[in-house]
Formats: C-alpha cells, structure tokens, sequence
C-alpha cells in the first residue's frame, strides 16, 4: 500500500503514459483536456452562435471519458490514496516563496495563499483569476491546443508545432516564475 500512497517513479509512470500513447495512435486519437471544453460548449448548443462550435460532437465524446476519468481519479486520489506527505521543494525555492508572503510552502500541493475562498475573495485574488484564466483560455486556442495535448500527444507523434508550443510552455513558465510572480506578490 505504501507504493500507491507515494508519488510513481518516472521509470513507472513514463512507460504506463508511453502506453496510452501507443494505444491512442493505434487507435488513430489524440489526447488533450481543452479540446473537451470546445465539446462541452457544442454540446450545449453554443454552435448557435459560433461556427467554431458547429462540429460533429459525438466523434469527440469518447475523450469526455478524460475529464471524467480525471475527476473521479483526482477525488479518489486525495481522499483515499495520499499520505500528507510534504512536496519536496528546493530550500532556496521555499525562502524565495517566504519572501513573496507564502508561509507553507510545499505543504499543500497548491499554496493556501492563492488557492482558498479567502484568497479569491480579494480584488487581488479575483483579478488573477479571471486575467489567469483568460490568458490560459486564449493561449490554448492560439497555440492549437494545451500543454497535455501538445506535450504528450504532439510530441509523442513528432509534430513540429507541438515542440515550438512545448518550448514556449517552458519559456512562459519560467518568466512567470521569475519575473511576473514577484512582481506579483512583493508589491
């Protein structure tokens, strides 16, 4: 039980998502959550106002089975399979974090600073909301897709766009992480 309860190696996890793969492009699919949004919106009718909603739906629903996979999979995680261990951060990472005002860094596997109804119920915590999920939204719709997507479907099948999306994922990361989440929070 213990080995459930601890994080996967890479030489376990990495060869059971090489497999999803193979079976996925055996099958002639791809594997990506935002494509699942543009589902969810056809299925609910918004094709009447946007022809980017106008597709056969039911050729994507097999992929729903995704997000549902990964809620139900998500809640059984936290509730029944983990062990309140500590996220093992770097010393240096968790002083720059105390510095920005988060108190217990690696403690939770999102930081209660940003994360809670307190937090959201700022003008602050609102604004990184909304800004964060517009920018998340538009980038996946102009980059063709989202980091799962790209990352692990794209890459997996040699696509060139997918590497140029993949080097950008990287790069935006660490100028958030270095530049904009201090502006952010030392102010």
């Amino acid at each position: 039980m213990e080995f459930i309860l601890n994080p996967w190696p890479w030489f376990i996890s990495g060869p059971l998502i090489a497999l999803v793969m193979a079976l996925l492009l055996y099958f002639g699919k791809t594997f990506g959550m935002s494509t699942n949004l543009r589902t969810f919106c056809a299925i609910g009718g918004a094709g009447k106002f946007s022809n980017f909603f106008r597709f056969n739906w039911k050729d994507q629903s097999w992929n729903l089975t995704v997000v549902i996979g990964a809620v139900i999979g998500g809640f059984i995680a936290t509730q029944y399979l983990s062990n309140d261990s500590k996220t093992d951060l770097n010393p240096i990472t968790i002083e720059e974090l105390k510095t920005m005002g988060f108190s217990n860094s690696g403690a939770n596997l999102v930081p209660n600073e940003m994360y809670n109804w307190e937090a959201v119920s700022t003008t602050k915590g609102l604004l990184l909301l909304i800004i964060g999920g517009f920018l998340v939204g538009f980038g996946t719709r102009y980059a063709g897709g989202c980091t799962s997507g790209h990352a692990i479907t794209g890459l997996s099948s040699l696509q060139k766009p997918s590497l140029m999306a993949v080097i950008g994922f990287f790069i935006g990361g660490l100028i958030m992480a270095n530049v904009i989440l201090p502006l952010i929070f030392n102010s």
